[in-house]
């Protein structure tokens, strides 16, 4: 039985790296259709909105016919159950995401038992590469075109270009 299964791949994504979309990427080749959801956490200061960051990723993967980016508040497992898809996309760069990410997915099977979560591990290039790394380059004037794709780029140097100048104008 040939059966169409899709799958979430869910985050903050503030901002989007290639570290996220070598996951995306992957995970699009396992499956009929990703759903990459943005989440908005409100115990999180974001860099970019919501709306901001969805446009980012769907700018990013317009070359991908099975994804689609959606935004999302609230628990994740519930989340699921209101779509009825309940395979998390996960990504581990190393051993220090391991933990993090394990309890998670207990968490969410415990909040509903049938969530599986598969765990992808990027590119060894992108190992080390996060979205607060990212920032931090940015913010500090430093070259971040390896790390993301060229629309986050433009929007990571028109951001911290005007935070700089609102700093230097006080």
């Amino acid at each position: 039985m040939n059966k169409k299964i899709s799958a979430v791949y869910p985050g903050s994504f503030d901002p989007p790296t290639n570290g996220h979309l070598d996951i995306v990427n992957k995970s699009s080749c396992l499956f009929s259709k990703i759903i990459v959801a943005v989440t908005d956490n409100i115990n999180k200061k974001y860099t970019f909105s919501l709306h901001k960051r969805v446009d980012l990723l769907q700018k990013s993967t317009k070359h991908l016919k099975n994804i689609r980016v959606v935004s999302f508040s609230g628990l994740l497992a519930d989340y699921l159950g209101k779509i009825n898809s309940f395979i998390l996309i996960r990504g581990l760069r190393a051993l220090s995401d391991f933990e993090y990410e394990f309890q998670l997915a207990l968490m969410n099977r415990k909040l509903n038992k049938r969530i599986e979560t598969i765990f992808l591990i990027p590119d060894q290039s992108y190992a080390f590469l996060s979205s607060s790394m990212v920032k931090e380059v940015a913010m500090l004037g430093g070259d971040t075109a390896d790390f993301v794709p060229s629309c986050v780029e433009e929007e990571l140097k028109k951001h911290f270009a005007n935070l700089s100048k609102f700093h230097c104008e006080k």
